[in-house]
């Protein structure tokens, strides 16, 4: 039988800001790389902005039609490429987030001291707490080594994953705010909104975050922001 989180990982979604793409767009010349969807992005949403600031595009040969049929679209590498880094907002650019992560709260739990949570109990509360168990595991590109090592935003705040992550869930600690279920939590997104950025992610994990983004978009469900 499927777990309650495993039947709400779909909670798991990843928001495309097409006003910020185009915001990092602006300014650059060349070549914009959207192979392998646009790198998690998404090249259906993505394209049309980009080709609007007068970016050239590189596309997959078997992206969607409406993308190979943009005037600026091509399936030839040639020319200059933007900066990854640049045009998606990724860490060592100067730009905004273009992807963000979000998940939500199942459930709630006070945790006395010692008491441990998720697989091989790693983590041990050094005082009394309460935790989270949130929607998002390694099956939505939230990878295992973020556990116990990286900071989510709950409400206003700065909280941790502790514990080992799991396929379709992860727990965090909350101590002692109030929370609900349903209560969005945001693993990345734009530091310039106060939400955590990708740098830790790329620190701890090895990945890069081009390699992150792009198995955030192939694992979590994606929808189109502001």
């Amino acid at each position: 039988m499927a777990s309650r989180a495993g039947n709400e990982a779909s909670g798991v979604h990843a928001v495309i800001s097409p006003s910020a793409l185009a915001d990092n767009a602006r300014g650059l010349a060349g070549t914009a790389d959207l192979r392998r969807d646009a790198c998690g992005h998404g090249a259906l949403a993505c394209a049309p902005v980009l080709a609007d600031c007068g970016l050239r595009l590189l596309v997959d040969v078997d992206a969607p039609d409406a993308v190979r049929a943009l005037p600026a679209a091509t399936t030839r590498v040639e020319g200059d490429f933007v900066d990854p880094a640049a045009l998606w907002g990724l860490p060592g650019g100067s730009g905004r987030a273009v992807m963000s992560l979000h998940g939500s709260v199942l459930s709630t739990k006070p945790l006395r001291a010692r008491e441990g949570v998720s697989y091989g109990y790693v983590f041990r509360a050094p005082a009394d707490t309460h935790i989270a168990l949130v929607c998002g595991g390694y099956a939505q590109g939230i990878v295992r080594e973020v556990g116990s090592r990286v900071r989510v935003r709950l409400h206003e705040a700065s909280v941790p994953i502790v514990g080992r992550v799991a396929m379709d869930a992860c727990v965090i600690e909350i101590g002692d705010q109030q929370v609900a279920r349903g209560d969005e939590v945001t693993f990345f997104g734009d530091p310039l909104r106060g939400e955590p950025g990708l740098g830790d992610w790329v620190a701890v994990t090895g990945l890069t975050a081009i390699e992150i983004v792009s198995l955030v978009g192939a694992r979590a469900r994606r929808r189109v922001g502001a």
